[in-house]
């Protein structure tokens, strides 16, 4: 498959998949889900691999999925926005559910959707200049992949996600439980590579069967089915529309993402 919004190689026991929309903040678009879905279709079949890493190019990791075309979406027509929302939650987990260990190279922003699939990932590193965030609820939205409250605890996933924060820096992240190391932003992909490689020296078959034991205690303690009963808790957000939402997607549809957050931040001051 020729890849057009990611970029996939393999460097020795490494899949390296890479967000490649740099000029959108990675901004993650259904041809980039199609393709990350190939790109882990390849990674997993291949035996030579034994770690997938993933990471974005430019100057953000990602700014979550793409605003520009939620906008195009039409509210009222629950069946098509089901479909796109389901989309967007099997990616995610994707990288929850590889076989493979998963890991999240994180720099610059890693907002919203962009959050939830490093949250999936098995382990991530966070450049020092990083920000994260789920600022979903400013724009009338739910989230994709409940997953914060199952990282991070009920208390520190409802502040920053009720506040919808974007402001959340690479230490707080470290000290949330949402990566797993802060390194210097010039040191990111050496570290992440060396991490890569430390999990790849070791038993694939050991890996393997570790991590699905892992995720299947959070399996048993209700986490899937409580995933699910969130996502249609998004479908009824994303589906309702209210006067906020509205003109929030009036400025999205006439002046552009940038006009639009901007209105967010001066009504909230």
């Amino acid at each position: 498959m020729t890849f057009e919004a990611i970029r996939y190689e393999v460097r020795g026991p490494l899949a390296l998949l890479c967000l490649n929309r740099p000029d959108k903040l990675n901004a993650i678009n259904e041809k980039m889900v199609e393709e990350l879905h190939a790109a882990l279709d390849s990674a997993e079949a291949d035996d030579h691999v034994r770690v997938i890493v993933l990471r974005g190019e430019g100057k953000a990791f990602s700014a979550g999925f793409d605003l520009e075309l939620d906008e195009q979406a039409d509210p009222t027509d629950t069946d098509a926005l089901r479909e796109e929302l389901t989309r967007d939650f099997d990616i995610i987990m994707r990288f929850w559910d590889s076989p493979k260990p998963t890991i999240a190279a994180v720099h610059r922003y890693c907002l919203g959707g962009a959050l939830e699939m490093v949250l999936a990932c098995d382990l991530a590193v966070a450049s020092d200049d990083c920000r994260f965030g789920e600022p979903e609820v400013k724009f009338g939205s739910g989230i994709v992949a409940l997953l914060l409250p199952w990282v991070c605890g009920p208390k520190r996933a409802k502040e920053l996600l009720l506040t919808g924060s974007d402001k959340v820096t690479a230490q707080q992240a470290q000290a949330y439980g949402l990566v797993n190391r802060v390194v210097p932003a010039e040191d990111l992909q050496r570290e992440t590579m060396d991490l890569g490689l430390a999990i790849a020296r070791n038993d694939a078959l050991a890996v393997q069967y570790t991590k699905k034991a892992i995720n299947r205690g959070y399996d048993i303690s209700g986490m899937r089915e409580a995933l699910r009963e969130a996502l249609e808790t998004n479908i009824l957000i994303e589906s309702t529309e209210t006067g906020e939402s509205r003109q929030f997607n009036e400025l999205l549809k006439t002046q552009g993402t940038k006009a639009a957050i901007k209105w967010l931040d001066d009504r909230t001051g």
